[in-house]
């Protein structure tokens, strides 16, 4: 859930969720579409779904409990190098390193005196040459570089005067500038208007119904422009997150088959 959204809007969809499905065979036994319901509006929802897959292969192959080392973990669905290092780390307590952009800028400017610079190979490397032997303090070592990196050594207006670091080569160098030639800025993503934002508005009809929806319904959550609509259904079709019943009518992900053996029962 984190992955490319703050803690503030990820925490209450979180707990919500921890509330209703506590192990991973909870999560493995829900529907696809309650999965994607639950998701809400955190954006991103492939991650819902490639979490629901890792939920099913943790509770069938791992006695419901999710691996504890780095390389295991990157065999599981929606699992990359950065959130198999996270969990291994903070939640077993593993001296791992773990990079994010926090962390990089830190080591970027304390280490290297240089301003941002892009992710590099040696990057993990040289966190874990700075980590300290002993697990739990390597642990709470990795906690403090994103914390010093998210609040004090940040990407404008660094708080330099409250920097707990005895030693900064950026500062030693006189806080040289970054050079775009290695390291342009990065532009803002935007999401008004895009391909995204029509998939979610397309998702948004499909959430709130109990039953599959016509394609009209769906229509009308996108009207300015019709050939992007198509673009963005068709999308969702081939991720899995929409499905077309045999009615033509569409649903979420699991939810279509169900509705239409249900009438079918009905008959």
């Amino acid at each position: 859930m984190l992955q490319q959204t703050p803690v503030s809007r990820v925490e209450p969809i979180w707990l919500d969720w921890v509330a209703r499905w506590p192990t991973p065979s909870a999560t493995a036994a829900a529907g696809a579409a309650d999965v994607l319901r639950a998701w809400g509006k955190l954006g991103y929802p492939r991650r819902a779904k490639r979490l629901h897959e890792c939920a099913v292969t943790i509770a069938a192959e791992h006695d419901d409990v999710v691996p504890d080392d780095v390389d295991t973990l990157l065999t599981l669905p929606g699992v990359g190098a950065y959130t198999a290092r996270a969990v291994a780390c903070f939640a077993y307590g593993k001296r791992v390193p773990v990079v994010d952009t926090n962390v990089r800028r830190v080591l970027s400017r304390a280490v290297h005196g240089r301003d941002e610079a892009p992710a590099r190979a040696r990057d993990l490397d040289d966190v874990a040459a700075l980590l300290p032997d002993d697990d739990v303090v390597a642990q709470r070592f990795s906690a403090a570089l994103m914390e010093l990196g998210a609040i004090v050594c940040t990407a404008r207006g660094p708080k330099c005067g409250l920097c707990p670091l005895t030693g900064c080569g950026w500062r030693a160098a006189g806080y040289p500038t970054r050079d775009p030639a290695d390291a342009p800025a990065r532009k803002v993503q935007k999401y008004a208007g895009t391909d995204r934002q029509v998939r979610g508005r397309l998702l948004d009809v499909l959430r709130a119904s109990a039953t599959p929806v016509t394609r009209a319904a769906l229509d009308v959550a996108w009207l300015s422009d019709t050939a992007q609509r198509d673009r963005a259904l068709h999308s969702l079709l081939v991720d899995g997150l929409v499905e077309q019943t045999p009615a033509g009518l569409f649903a979420l992900a699991g939810e279509g088959e169900t509705q239409d053996a249900r009438a079918n029962r009905r008959r």
